[in-house]
């Protein structure tokens, strides 16, 4: 069974303030998005975890912990870890994570929680 990880970041912890970030974009509507990937994953038959981490090691630990509780067929990096430039550490420090504890599994990206399924599928 094709097993998929959506990581994002606590949205309670996101600057919405950030100007690389979509306006408007707030933590109900990222709890949201979440809810309609979980959704989608769910549709296409796959088993899908969410791992909302904080910006700092300790989420990174978080990730380490969740990689290591199983297999992977994808990892989906979320957007709003990827795309505010502030955050470029945060997000090198998620890929090697996960390049490291699951050195087989494909890693994706998706351009907001709702397309976190499609994305998953370019690679599962």
């Amino acid at each position: 069974m094709t097993r998929v990880l959506f990581v994002g970041q606590v949205p309670e912890t996101v600057d919405f303030s950030d100007p690389a970030l979509p306006p408007g974009l707030n933590a109900e509507k990222i709890h949201a998005g979440i809810n309609v990937a979980e959704a989608k994953i769910a549709e296409r038959g796959w088993v899908g975890d969410v791992c909302n981490i904080p910006p700092d090691d300790d989420g990174i630990a978080t990730l380490e912990k969740q990689l290591a509780s199983a297999t992977y067929d994808c990892v989906v990096i979320g957007a709003g870890l990827r795309l505010p430039p502030k955050g470029l550490l945060m997000f090198e420090k998620v890929v090697n994570a996960v390049h490291k504890a699951a050195p087989g599994c494909a890693i994706a990206f998706n351009t907001r929680p709702e397309d976190t399924a499609e994305a998953a599928n370019r690679w599962v």
